[in-house]
């Protein structure tokens, strides 16, 4: 058995997982790492600003190719600037394996410098977070840690490695070892039976395809189940993508905020959902679950077993891959020869949809947010990869932007950390450089405040040669937290304008090498996105395009799916049935408001 330094097996390790980049910031206790990726080569690493950007931009990597991102942090501070882009990624279950040096072993109970308990403090926010204690095991821990991150739910692991163990040598030969084997979770039959057996008995069905479905890869599984039986669909804000928004049968949306009038409607006048791969979050079901709920039957399919009965009891759940269970569903489906009987319900969704719309065609300067949105789904063609964070925009876009193919439209869905788009963007253009789709355009799609949250990462872009567009809606404002104050009567500490126009975020992005635009006119959108879009090949950088937008917009919003306020009266307004909520023996739940950033 070949003997070698610890952490040249760390890096073979990483390597044969699928690895072929890593994001960090180098730090005495993590050097004995940072030697052996120079050592044995074949890993790429960018170097980042701020251990929260080497995170985001790993959750970005893997949220783009499916595979395990990977970033590095020194001990202390740099751990524990970890948390935001671990809780990011355990929120929406993207797999990660994050690395962390320590201080010496034996002086961890002597409160040694940067000596921090990070296994304790991510232990929340990660599926597994581990310290190894003796060098032998680290072959072990690693292989483990990619198994678990990939298993059942995916989501990001922690392994911290004291300095002194990271220096020792241990016996492992790569061409022995392998990764550790990751089984499906194939649906029970009799409960794919029974699932069928509710939907086809539905007369207002609908199938609810969530992230899961984008993480299991069951597109083509969907797609063909839908069509079989001429059944209406919806997706999650995390399942965006799954099936192109333009689809027939496609019905957007249900939610309090980044939703569409048609999709909420259609929701409140069906009477079954099959849910796949979602885990029915606040700000899709409002806080009202009675509302929600109705006198709905509901299927629940999630490969997590505690997401079952988590919010609401279903009345069907099937622990499953989201893949495994729709082929098994559509096989069923084919067996009974089961023929399309929602013809008139499907009809009636494809009028909600055409009808119950909101305007994006505004004119007016300044700016109205979803004039952008118009301009972004003009202009960027289906291959075209975005990721967005919260706040306003996030909203807007839910409700106006397109998506058309899975992974496309990356969002933070639970968490909503601000500043997640720069770094994300680099780690989603590195994931297809390492694809071989490099040329494939990236956009980040932000906020003004946002951005100044991780603006430091944009000199890893520059530095690495990492081009993407970043279109950005500044009112000056925390929009969001804004509209939410109107609650409280008050507009306090929201406004971040100074000076003529605030921070001159241009000038920001030429700080760092980059380039940028500001517009005011909705008709210089357009022709400020193809500069962008021609620069950033140009010059292989980020560039800004700079939107200013109305200053006090608010976004459609409540506090359930029937009671979403409207900016202003759009599209043609039919009434809308809303089905009697059923008598629950549970205790109803008081309606609190959905906390935002």
């Amino acid at each position: 058995m070949t003997t070698m330094p610890a952490m040249h097996a760390v890096v073979h390790i990483l390597k044969d997982e699928g690895v072929d980049i890593a994001f960090g910031c180098p730090g005495a206790a993590v050097l004995p790492l940072y030697r052996a990726l120079q050592a044995v080569g074949g890993i790429e690493h960018l170097i980042v600003r701020h251990e929260s950007g080497a995170t985001h931009m790993a959750d970005g990597w893997a949220r783009t190719n499916g595979r395990t991102g990977v970033a590095i942090a020194t001990s202390g501070p740099g751990g524990t600037n970890f948390v935001t882009g671990l809780y990011t990624a355990y929120a929406d279950s993207v797999p990660m394996l994050c690395v962390t040096g320590q201080a010496v072993s034996g002086r961890l109970h002597q409160e040694a410098f940067q000596a921090v308990d990070i296994v304790e403090i991510v232990r929340p926010v990660t599926k597994w977070a581990v310290q190894i204690k003796e060098a032998a095991q680290i072959p072990w821990a690693f292989r483990e840690a990619f198994r678990i991150a990939r298993s059942g739910r995916p989501g990001p692991v922690l392994i911290d490695i004291p300095v002194d163990i990271a220096r020792r040598e241990i016996r492992y030969d790569p061409a022995l070892d392998t990764p550790l084997p990751v089984p499906a979770a194939a649906p029970h039959p009799p409960r794919v039976e029974a699932a069928l057996d509710l939907l086809l008995a539905a007369e207002r069905p609908l199938v609810l395809a969530g992230g899961g479905v984008i993480l299991s890869g069951a597109e083509a599984e969907l797609r063909e189940l839908v069509e079989l039986l001429e059944v209406p669909f919806q997706v999650t804000l995390m399942g965006k993508g799954a099936v192109e928004d333009d689809h027939r049968l496609h019905m957007g949306t249900t939610g309090i905020q980044t939703s569409q009038r048609y999709a909420n409607a259609s929701f409140l006048e069906s009477d079954f959902i099959l849910a796949v791969g979602a885990r029915f979050g606040d700000r899709h079901t409002g806080a009202d679950l009675s509302v929600y709920r109705g006198r709905r039957s509901f299927v629940h399919v999630d490969i997590e077993p505690s997401q079952l009965g988590r919010v609401f009891e279903p009345d069907l759940g099937v622990v499953s891959d989201a893949k495994l269970f729709l082929a098994a569903l559509l096989e069923a489906a084919k067996a009974r020869a089961a023929r399309p009987r929602h013809r008139a319900w499907a009809a009636r969704c494809r009028d909600l949809k055409r009808t119950l719309t909101r305007r994006d065609d505004y004119d007016a300067v300044p700016v109205k947010a979803p004039r952008v949105y118009r301009e972004i789904n003009e202009v960027f063609g289906e291959d075209t990869w975005f990721v967005t964070a919260i706040g306003l925009y996030q909203i807007w876009g839910g409700q106006h932007q397109k998506a058309h193919k899975p992974r496309h439209y990356q969002v933070c869905g639970q968490a909503g950390p601000l500043g997640w788009e720069v770094p994300a963007a680099i780690g989603v253009k590195k994931a297809l450089e390492g694809m071989g789709r490099g040329a494939e355009e990236v956009v980040g799609v932000v906020g003004d405040y946002g951005f100044q949250f991780t603006a430091e990462e944009l000199a890893v872009a520059a530095q690495y040669d990492v081009p993407f567009v970043l279109i950005m809606l500044n009112n000056e404002y925390l929009g969001l937290i804004r509209q939410a104050s109107a609650g409280y009567g008050m507009n306090y500490q929201v406004d971040i304008h100074y000076d003529e126009t605030g921070t001159d975020n241009v000038k920001l992005m030429e700080a760092y090498g980059c380039s940028g635009r500001r517009v005011t006119e909705p008709s210089d959108i357009r022709p400020a996105i193809e500069w962008a879009r021609k620069e950033a090949v140009a010059t292989s950088r980020p560039v800004l395009v700079e939107v200013l937008i109305e200053r006090e917009a608010d976004t459609p919003h409540g506090p359930d799916i029937n009671a979403v306020r409207e900016t202003e009266p759009v599209g043609r307004a039919e009434p809308v049935r809303e089905t009697e909520p059923v008598r629950r023996t549970e205790p109803a739940q008081e309606a609190e408001p959905v906390p935002e950033r």
